[in-house]
């Protein structure tokens, strides 16, 4: 069993899948994860010994075995409130869910009658949880995930540094048969130094374990 501090088991924040911001009680902006990656990365770090939190949007994926706290969550605010809270205790923080950058100003609690949908609706921004527990942080380490379909590694290098990240996995979308709703996955890992690794294409389980050994032996 992997251990931190050579006292006690590694405690790691997953989250996991996409959010959902609605409109109204039946319509929300959202977009297509699975949360493959992000369940297999929880399962992954139970096997290597971790003490898992994981926090999840909207899927259709049952909690891996052996994961110690399961939080379900809707909205990029939710999201933000539980991966804040779980932050402050862990070691680690691997932000693998897709958070819908946007959410309509005004919700509306009453199911809108398809003549009276508005031709247009006022977008604001939601919380950027990586970019604000980048500014809090203090021992813990901050993974994030980027989906991309440019230029890969510039767009993961920018991130890696405006959002004060130890490390991103750059995830390439928009190709056939990888990516979002997909069980093959591709891209590059980029670690706090600027050391790149190319992973895939391959099932998300077996880069997942080989993730999770890469942060052991990076951060631990």
């Amino acid at each position: 069993m992997t251990t931190h501090a050579k006292s006690r088991p590694i405690r790691c924040v997953i989250t996991a899948g996409p959010t959902r911001e609605y409109f109204d009680p039946v319509r929300f902006l959202s977009n297509p994860s699975s949360g493959k990656m992000g369940y297999a990365l929880a399962q992954s770090a139970v096997k290597a010994g971790w003490e898992v939190h994981l926090i999840s949007g909207p899927v259709a994926l049952s909690c891996p075995e052996g994961v110690v706290d399961y939080t379900s969550v809707t909205s990029g605010e939710d999201l933000y409130k539980a991966a804040r809270t779980a932050f402050e205790s862990c070691d680690v923080l691997i932000m693998a869910a897709a958070v819908c950058d946007q959410r309509p100003r005004v919700v509306d609690l009453t199911k809108q009658k398809k003549a009276a949908l508005p031709s247009s609706v006022e977008l604001v921004p939601v919380v950027d949880v990586l970019q604000e527990l980048g500014k809090v942080k203090d021992r813990q380490r901050l993974v994030g995930f980027a989906a991309e379909t440019g230029d890969l590694e510039a767009e993961a290098r920018r991130k890696l540094a405006s959002k004060h990240l130890d490390a991103i996995v750059a995830n390439r979308v928009g190709l056939p048969g990888s990516g979002f709703e997909s069980d093959i996955n591709q891209g590059l890992l980029i670690d706090g130094k600027g050391k790149v690794q190319s992973f895939g294409p391959e099932r998300k389980e077996v880069i997942a374990a080989w993730l999770i050994e890469q942060f052991m032996l990076t951060f631990f």
